[in-house]
């Protein structure tokens, strides 16, 4: 099961940090269609958060489809979000974490990676204008 958490000095709110941490596990692998997703009283419980706060989350990804409440069964993944299959984020997350080690190795901090990374990303019509 997916354990999500909240980062309450991120600037992004509590609802929304869960939206996207269940994206992510989406797109990586780690939830699948058919699967559960941890009921709102146990997320509300585990991050000390209001359970309107975890509804509104859920409401949030039934809305885009991804998942489909079921009264008094739990709410469960129904579909994945467009895009290549969760093994082909796997692949290269793992291609990424080697680079990662590489470009650490030889004394990049994470602001002289991010720089490399977004400098690439523009390089290759990524990043529209206006993102920093």
């Amino acid at each position: 099961m997916i354990q999500l958490r909240l980062d309450t000095k991120s600037g992004v709110p509590p609802y929304l940090q869960l939206v996207q941490q269940v994206t992510h596990a989406l797109r990586m692998g780690i939830l699948e269609i058919g699967d559960q997703l941890p009921t709102v009283k146990e997320v509300a419980a585990a991050l000390a958060v209001n359970p309107n706060t975890v509804l509104k989350a859920y409401r949030e990804l039934e809305y885009t489809g991804f998942v489909e409440g079921r009264p008094g069964v739990g709410t469960f993944v129904t579909r994945l979000p467009p895009g290549p299959p969760p093994n082909a984020h796997l692949t290269l997350a793992r291609s990424l974490s080697r680079w990662l080690d590489k470009a650490r190795s030889v004394g990049l901090d994470d602001q002289a990676i991010e720089a490399l990374v977004r400098s690439a990303l523009q390089a290759h019509g990524g990043l529209g204008e206006g993102a920093a």
